[in-house]
């Protein structure tokens, strides 16, 4: 299947709604993460969604160019390709995009994409995320309805986060205090600035105690409610059920039941990067202590060319990372609801 068009990705979310389960979103930072990501969506009979952060996009350039638009672009074309070869549907996203980076990352995107629709062509990006956490919520808003606008006519669903993620991403650091649970009011605001659909899709980060970063399970003081409580005032006021299609970030150390019961709120997704990035690199760690002598020319000795080949590796790691894909499909319950 190709990458999901706009009406797709719209069937897709409204699906996850109405069925009570949620896409993991699967940040990707290369071509053989990619193809981990897809496998495991394939092995899940899954659809899903693919993400790049700014500072994924950024490695995806290439260390010395560090042109974020040049490696988001370079993903998507790439990712166009190869996953025709696979049986589920994907959406591309492209993750977090702070207010200094919208610049240099998120609107230039999206005018590429005004350019192909204005082709006849799907946008370049199925959706893309605005994230004015750092900044009061006023001028987060006015940004917002600025970026939703321009979506909009884009054909692309935006995301957007109020409250605030504790832990750390891509070197931004958010503290663990009361900040990390949005509350009705603003929601209310939420929906008064940039509506509930009518002026474009959009899919809403509301912060119920979500941590960045590597925690154990427990750890995390997660309050669902939240979520129950901003779709209640906001479905009250505007007469809709579950208003908001809400994206849950920061899920490490998350309990199941925590999770499943935020999906029972209208999650559709939810991101996954650290315990993925785990399931990569641990099969490569693996590799390395056991052919020691192999990858490395210990003495001036010669070495093993199949250890240190990188395939040799490679392949272990996709592996590793597509059976925990695998599990985040069966864990947010998207696991065999396919579209095709």
């Amino acid at each position: 299947m190709p990458i999901a068009t706009p009406e797709i990705y719209a069937e897709m979310l409204d699906r996850a709604k109405a069925g009570g389960f949620a896409y993991p979103a699967i940040n990707v930072t290369s071509s053989q993460t990619l193809h981990a990501a897809l496998r495991g969506f394939a092995e899940a009979e899954s659809d899903g969604i693919v993400q790049v952060s700014t500072g994924g996009a950024e490695f995806l350039s290439g260390a010395t160019i560090k042109d974020m638009v040049t490696g988001a672009t370079a993903l998507a074309e790439y990712a166009r390709v190869v996953a025709a070869k696979y049986p589920v549907t994907v959406a591309l996203h492209t993750d977090h995009c702070p207010k200094d980076k919208l610049d240099g990352f998120m609107r230039p995107l999206i005018d590429i994409s005004l350019e192909r629709v204005s082709k006849g062509l799907d946008p370049l990006f199925q959706s893309h995320m605005w994230d004015g956490s750092a900044v009061p919520l006023d001028e987060n808003l006015e940004i917002a309805k600025e970026l939703l606008e321009k979506c909009a006519r884009a054909r692309i669903i935006m995301e957007m986060e109020i409250g605030v993620v504790g832990g750390e991403e891509d070197g931004v650091v958010g503290e663990i205090n009361e900040k990390l649970y949005t509350t009705a009011e603003d929601a209310l605001a939420t929906a008064e600035a940039v509506g509930v659909g009518e002026k474009g899709r959009y899919m809403l980060a509301a912060t119920f105690g979500n941590v960045h970063g590597v925690y154990k399970p427990g750890h995390v003081k997660l309050r669902p409610s939240v979520l129950k409580e901003i779709q209640d005032a906001v479905g009250a006021k505007y007469g809709k059920d579950k208003p908001f299609d809400l994206v849950f970030h920061g899920g490490s150390g998350s309990l199941l039941e925590e999770i499943q019961e935020a999906i029972s709120y209208g999650v559709v997704k939810m991101n996954v990067d650290t315990d993925t990035q785990y399931a990569f690199t641990r099969p490569i760690a693996d590799h390395m202590f056991r052919n020691y002598d192999g990858v490395l020319k210990v003495d001036g000795d010669v070495g093993n060319k199949k250890a240190y080949d990188p395939r040799s590796y490679g392949k272990a790691a996709e592996a590793g990372m597509a059976a925990r894909v695998t599990e985040a499909c069966q864990s947010l319950k998207s696991a065999g609801t396919k579209i095709s």
